[in-house]
This record gives C-alpha cells, structure tokens and sequence, in this order.
C-alpha cells in the first residue's frame, strides 16, 4: 500500500466498550505494516487508566497502546483532552496532557466550546506530521442528552468532515438493533457519513449470521465492512473497566481492593497473566478472602477512596493478614493510604481536610495542586536477594510524602530513592506505576512477597503478540476500506 486514501477516519461505537479501542489499535497496526505513517487520536477520552507521554503530559491508557501499535511515541496531541473522575459529579480536566482544571458536569458542558479549539488544534498538527490519523469516538453518538457542544463522536467528525465506520458487540446481544436504533437518533447529515460496519466480537458459525447481513443492509442501505472474531486470551491495556479474571484455585493469591476511584488498574496485567497467580478484585459488600499478598492500587481521590476502605472493613483484615505474615504492597494513592495520614489542606481532591490513614508505614502525605508526571526506569532495592533488578514505570501523582519509613527506599530511581519498606519487612509502597511490567522486577516483587517462581511475564511481548493477533483478525476490514468508496 503506498498510502492509505483517507486522511481521516473515525471508529464510532454504539455502545461504551463495543471495541473502539481495539479496531484502532488493529488498524494502526496493519496500516503500520503497510507503510503508512499513521497516528491515533481521540479527541476526548474520559478515563481512570492513564499513560504518561514523552513529553511530560498525560493521556489515555488506550491511545498509548494505539501508539505502541502504530510505532509511534506516544503524544498529547493523541488525546487532547482527558477527563478523570474524582466524584460522581465531577472531573479533573486535562487539557494537552496538563491538568487545567476540576470541574462538575455542567461546568464542563459550558467549557466544551474551549475543548474543542484544542481538539481541532491537536488534529491539525497531526495531520501535518501523518499520512492519516485513526480517530476513536467515545461512548456513542447516540447520547441524545450529548450531542449539544458534542466534541468527541459526531460534533467532531462534522467538524473534520470525515466518514465514520460504526461497531457494535455482538457478544452482548442486539447488534442489529444497535446499530439501526443509533441511526435513528442521528441527525441526516450524520447518517451520511456513517459509511459502514464492524460487528465485533462474533463466535459461532458465519453462515447463520448471513440472513441478519442482507436485512441490516437492505435495512439501512449502509454496507457491513467485516465481521470480527472473539478473541481469548489477549493482553491489552484497558481503557478504564477491570476486566473479569477467572479464579485459579491453589495458586498464589493476590488480592486488590476494588475502590469506587481506582486508577491505573492495568498495573496488575502482570499479575493476571501469570500462570502461578491468583489476582481478585474485591469489590464493595464482598467478603476479603485469605490471599498471599494485598495490593492497594492507586486512587483519583486518595481520601475519599480510603474512607471506602475503612468502611468495607480492610483495615482489619489487613491487619489480620499481616499477622499471618502476610505482605502488603501500595502503589500511588495504594502507598499514600500505608502511611500515618493523607492531609489535603487546599481541597486538591474535594473537601479540605485530613484523614487518619492504616499506619502501617512512617510517614505522611500532603497533596498538593501540582502533579508530577514522568516516565522512569531504576533499579529494586527492597530486597538482598534481588540485587539491582531493574524496572521500568511512570509517575502520576499529586502530592509529597515524608516520614521515617522513606529512609528503606524500595527501588532507585534514576539515582534517587522511591518508595518505603517497613521495619519488619512486610510493607512496602512506591509511587511507581507499571512496577509489575519488566519482567524482572516483577519476579524480584513476588519473590519477596512469597512466590518463587522459574516463570517470568514479558508484558511488552505479549502486548506486542495480541496486536499483531487484532491486526490479522482485522485485515478484512482494512481490505473492506480500502476497496470501498467511504
């Protein structure tokens, strides 16, 4: 293929998690292949996983794995704007990888004109540096309560002026009343521009699928471009739901807290992965089972999301654990929560005040307005036994902590140390994110939590092979594409 004949093209869903995310990455990836200096890009993402970019801003975890997929660093201008819940209300909104302001839903509504300059001036400066860019819409354009000020499904397309392919899940059940029932609620002119679709995630045989083909088409006079298969087994950071994780039984057990505000939960892909392990989410009103280690993942609202620990009965349960000889690991708001206390005296993520945090680590936290950001790679120290292994990860945080318990630093960062141990050893907390994905650091952690293990995750590896297994089940409907008139 000597150039792709779209600039543009944007993947639309019909519902959240209809599989956006991974049609582009498959696309970025074939077209990638082919030759084509492709960049993904979605204007407005809104999101608990994140990834920090290059340089030095924050974006979407899923516009980071689309970059990875078209081998390319990733950029802000790949999601110029991202929304971050701290309550059911409101959001921290970043604008080009920078925090511009927390804002509840209507204020937010009002600021949309705003968001779209930046969405249209990220677009523009990739369309200068690219032969064509892959656009991921956001929720549905079928959102009636939306479309006022609509920057991230067809506001943005009607602005562009690019055509839009449409996926549904058919795994879900529906698909044909999805797609016709999202066509109903869209404007002419955004019908137009509807050139097709994806049916997502189908299994079974393709021949009793064929009837409800013709009617859809006949239908809607609109073509299915492919139908894409169900695929077990990959590795592919998610954009923001946790994924279910099949129980294994006798393994080692590891288990995470599933508060209301978790960030960042595709630090424990990892874990998931790996054949000897056991990983649990534990969810509100369930019981918290017997498990090896405990992990606090990292939290957008570190107070709030400690008081739901205090109130689905953690503390003592870890506590509990602890005395077993269990071990505990707190990563972010997870390590922020071990400490003494967590002070927010400015109201950085809701009300001001203080809270009395689990008191397992020397020291204390103090949020502040500025967040640091920042890709980073060092070495683990927490461990004798595991001398200079080294890890990679990322910071994205927003507040400072101090105390005794610093002086035990669990790696060292670029030559300054991160994170506190315990005295007794059974504690440990970092600010760093993605601490499980080398390989080795991932074995030196479970090691010192309990598990020797000769089985070694190469995340990297297996995030490259599901891309490469998206992309082939994909290349129907790159071919589709290209062979029609969008």
């Amino acid at each position: 293929m000597s150039a792709f004949p779209y600039r543009t093209l944007m993947v639309q869903g019909t519902t959240s998690d209809a599989g956006k995310s991974t049609v582009v990455a498959a696309l970025c990836r074939l077209l990638k292949r082919a030759g084509v200096r492709v960049a993904p890009f979605k204007p407005q993402n809104m999101a608990l996983n994140s990834a920090v970019t290059r340089d030095g801003g924050e974006i979407g975890r899923a516009q980071a794995l689309q970059a990875i997929a078209a081998g390319v660093e990733p950029h802000t201008d790949f999601n110029p704007v991202l929304l971050k819940p701290s309550s059911d209300i409101g959001a921290q909104v970043i604008i080009h990888g920078r925090v511009r302001a927390e804002m509840n839903a209507r204020d937010y509504h009002q600021y949309k004109t705003v968001a779209m300059a930046a969405v249209l001036e990220s677009h523009a400066r990739l369309l200068a540096q690219y032969e064509t860019v892959i656009v991921e819409g956001a929720g549905s354009p079928a959102e009636i309560n939306l479309r006022d000020r609509d920057i991230a499904n067809m506001g943005f397309a009607e602005a562009v002026d690019c055509p839009v392919v449409l996926v549904a899940d058919i795994d879900r059940g529906g698909v044909f009343a999805h797609f016709v029932g999202t066509l109903a609620c869209l404007s002419e002119s955004e019908r137009n521009r509807i050139a097709g679709f994806v049916i997502n995630r189908f299994r079974g045989d393709i021949k009793l699928l064929e009837p409800g083909l013709d009617w859809l088409e006949r239908e809607t006079g609109k073509p299915v471009l492919a139908v894409l298969p169900y695929l077990h087994g990959l590795y592919l950071d998610a954009e923001d739901a946790v994924q279910s994780v099949t129980p294994r039984e006798g393994k080692f057990r590891v288990l995470v807290p599933s508060y209301p505000r978790m960030s960042n939960h595709t630090d424990f892909d990892p874990l998931r992965a790996h054949p000897e392990v056991d990983l649990r989410f534990v969810r509100e009103g369930e019981a918290i089972p017997g498990a090896d280690l405990i992990v606090l993942p990292g939290s957008k609202n570190t107070r709030a999301d400690l008081d739901w620990l205090l109130r689905q009965g953690w503390k003592d349960a870890i506590h509990r654990h602890l005395r077993y000889g269990g071990k505990v690991i707190g990563i972010c708001g997870g390590f922020q929560m071990l400490g003494r206390f967590v002070d927010d005296p400015d109201g950085v993520e809701g009300a001001a005040g203080r809270s009395e945090a689990l008191g397992l680590l020397d020291m204390g936290t103090t949020l502040t307005p500025d967040k640091r950001l920042a890709q980073v790679g060092g070495r683990c120290v927490f461990d004798a036994s595991s001398p200079d292994a080294a890890v990679d990860g990322y910071e994205i945080h927003m507040g400072v902590s101090n105390g005794a318990a610093l002086a035990r630093p669990v790696f060292e960062i670029e030559g300054r140390p991160e994170g506190a141990c315990s005295d007794d050893g059974q504690v440990l907390g970092s600010y760093l994110h993605g601490m499980f994905d080398k390989a080795s650091a991932c074995a030196a952690l479970l090691r010192w939590a309990g598990l020797h293990s000769e089985h070694a995750v190469d995340a990297a590896a297996l995030r490259e092979a599901s891309l490469d297994r998206i992309a082939d089940a994909s290349a129907p409907l790159l071919d589709s594409i290209l062979q029609s008139s969008l």
